[in-house]
């Protein structure tokens, strides 16, 4: 559902944009480093809205290949955590399973000898 909507305001957007694009077709002035030129203003308009729309999925990208390293990362040492609480209560299971050693100082004890 939320991509759904994500689409919908893309489209009103891209419609909204051709719209001022088309009503704006007069030359515009360019001044660049190297020189200037005359462009249609709709063609201004649509490259500025297209490198802005690749450089935000751009960011996006890189965020979430970030986000995948993290979770890989997360994942590898979840799996690391959950096989020390498996050993940890396994040892636990077997202490209590064994039967008590008993000391010198008890044997002593029972026995009588000081």
């Amino acid at each position: 559902m939320k991509i759904q909507w994500n689409l919908i305001l893309a489209l009103i957007f891209a419609l909204i944009v051709a719209a001022f694009a088309v009503v704006n077709v007069e030359p515009a002035r360019m001044d660049y480093v190297f020189g200037t030129t005359e462009l249609p203003l709709i063609i201004v308009i649509l490259a500025s809205a297209l490198l802005g729309g690749v450089i935000i999925a751009s960011i996006g990208l890189v965020r979430t290949m970030m986000l995948h390293r993290k979770i890989k990362q997360l994942t590898k040492e979840n799996a690391k955590l959950e096989e020390r609480v498996s050993e940890l209560t396994r040892e636990k299971i077997t202490s209590n399973n064994e039967p008590a050693k008993q000391t010198d100082d008890d044997l002593s004890m029972k026995s009588g000898i000081n």
